[in-house]
């Protein structure tokens, strides 16, 4: 150091603009054609794009300057893929020279003969391949089936090759070739090998899928019956008692089926069935002890099943308790939206709305980025909120449920019925014409807005149009009679009002009907008639508000 501080003293100052000894190095730039990371990066982002041409073209440079056989393999399918016949046969000499299996080449030109049309090559390729001795060989015949765009020609090879007496002893393999020439349309041929597999292997796959087949084939009595007989061979195979269940569930064997998954290990799909066929059955017993059980099942099959044991709860009238287990949902559950809406469904009715409503507020918070989520959660809050009849939150719930999802015909619907308890007749006049823009033959919609102009006593030839094409779609329905008798109540057509009324009420035993029918009778002079019926209404819904407020304007 001491004599190059001389040396610098002895030659004066050192220049600043002199270069550094790398600044005059000149590095060489690589050829992208030739540089084996630019064209694989390039590769891999033409197959994002879904570009398999371009992606073809980059992974065929790639393969030249790499020794990496994966990369000729890959190549090779993508020339293939897009039909490049000279392409692919240069991608597999690559990959041959690089060290392709015996396999895998035999894969790859029975492919691409297949490709051509050449049956003969296809047949010399895939017999090559068979007689490789890997243990994949098998799936790998499969593959080059099913990726074939020629069906016939696939079918042809299929049962010529995968004939019974070249089959391995392996029964996946003889169900995976049956399930192959059943995909290709070869039903007859799917049938003898399952049929064939079924008796040399005697397993309960083997007898379930043949069973299968004949069932899709319309053969119902087969069918089940194999399904049967393989239960039968397995008794404790989950799935195979769960797909023969489910059978005889579809027959309306309900009893059968529900004895069948009664016995046995249990999961939390058997309950789950057992659950749904008790339900089907109307057998409310059957649902208490599904629910019992399950509520006493090991912790996994619990906990897995929280959905379930409060939609069980739900149905047999134990609120609190479904409460508990809709709460116990894993928020990454796909019955957690579900789990939350049934929640505050239930507290409503517990008569905890302002918990219901704080419930569903957190949800609109919550999947504030997922439309279809926040619109139910919106349009729950609004049917609450209708049936506490506190009209304007309903109506501002529908209103931010409209500005997710803009003219829904259901939230018009809702926000119209909404906007005509109020009696903002102008509003819901709105909303169930913009409903009948969207849906011109909505029934309910000429209903409500036919049932919206009668009761308000205005533009009644359009509320006859509009209810008539409701009653016409709709004869016997008890609401849209009640709209028809109303209506002739307004054109003073007392009689007629009557006698629709009558009927409509002893129909369904609605109150609004009641009260409509009573005012009518009170109208016409029929004043002890009316009071019975207006009793009536009254013991049916004690609090009911039309009621009240007929009567007071009735006798005030």
């Amino acid at each position: 150091m001491a004599g190059c501080a001389s040396l610098q003293g002895r030659s004066g100052a050192v220049s600043t603009t002199s270069p550094q000894p790398l600044a005059r190095v000149d590095l060489p730039a690589p050829d992208p054609d030739h540089d084996l990371l630019t064209q694989l990066l390039a590769g891999e982002l033409a197959l994002s794009d879904s570009d398999l041409k371009r992606a073809s073209q980059a992974y065929g440079k790639a393969m030249v300057v790499s020794k990496d056989p994966d990369v000729a393999g890959k190549a090779t399918a993508l020339a293939i893929a897009t039909h490049n016949p000279v392409a692919a046969q240069n991608a597999i000499n690559r990959w041959q020279a690089l060290g392709a299996s015996p396999s895998q080449l035999a894969q790859a030109r029975a492919e691409l003969a297949i490709e051509q049309g050449q049956t003969d090559e296809a047949r010399q390729q895939l017999t090559i391949l068979l007689a490789s001795g890997d243990k994949d060989a098998w799936r790998m015949f499969g593959r080059v089936l099913i990726g074939s765009r020629d069906p016939a020609l696939a079918s042809h090879l299929l049962e010529t090759l995968a004939t019974p007496d070249k089959l391995p002893p392996d029964p996946k393999a003889w169900l995976a070739m049956s399930q192959l020439g059943e995909q290709l349309g070869r039903h007859v041929y799917a049938q003898q090998i399952a049929d064939e597999a079924m008796k040399r292997f005697g397993t309960a796959e083997t007898y379930a899928w043949a069973a299968q087949l004949k069932l899709d084939n319309g053969d119902k009595t087969g069918g089940l019956s194999l399904l049967r007989e393989a239960q039968g061979k397995d008794p404790t195979n989950i799935g195979l008692r769960l797909t023969y269940a489910s059978l005889l569930g579809q027959s309306g064997q309900y009893a059968q089926a529900t004895q069948l998954l009664e016995k046995g290990p249990q999961n939390a799909q058997t309950y789950a069935m057992r659950a749904a066929l008790a339900a089907n059955a109307k057998d409310d017993k059957a649902l208490a002890e599904v629910y019992k059980q399950l509520a006493q099942a090991p912790a996994d099959v619990r906990d897995s099943s929280a959905y379930l044991l409060g939609q069980l709860a739900e149905v047999l009238d134990r609120k609190e308790d479904a409460l508990k287990w809709y709460d116990q949902v894993p928020d990454d559950d796909d019955h957690a939206f579900d789990a939350d809406l049934r929640s505050a469904i239930l507290l409503q009715s517990l008569g905890r709305s302002a918990e219901a409503h704080q419930q569903l507020a957190e949800m609109q918070t919550d999947y504030l980025d997922q439309p279809a989520q926040l619109r139910r959660a919106y349009e729950v809050d609004a049917d609450l909120y209708m049936h506490e009849k506190r009209y304007p939150e309903a109506i501002n719930a529908y209103t931010h449920a409209l500005q997710v999802v803009p003219d829904d015909p259901d939230l018009l619907y809702g926000r119209g019925l909404a906007y005509a308890e109020m009696g903002k007749i102008d509003s819901a006049v709105g909303d169930f014409h913009r409903l009948l823009q969207i849906k011109p033959n909505d029934v309910d919609a000429s209903n409500a807005l036919g049932f919206t102009l009668a009761d308000a006593n205005r533009d009644l030839p359009e509320a006859e149009k509009l209810i008539s094409v409701a009653r016409a779609a709709k004869p016997d329905d008890p609401s849209i009679a009640d709209s028809w008798g109303w209506l002739q109540y307004r054109l003073g057509h007392l009689d007629q009002a009557a006698e629709v009324l009558r009927a409509a009420w002893q129909s369904g035993k609605d109150a609004d009907v009641g009260v409509h029918l009573g005012e009518v009778l009170w109208k016409a002079g029929q004043h002890d008639q009316a009071q019975r019926i207006f009793d009536e209404v009254r013991r049916i819904d004690p609090h009911n508000v039309n009621l009240q407020e007929t009567i007071k304007r009735l006798q005030p």
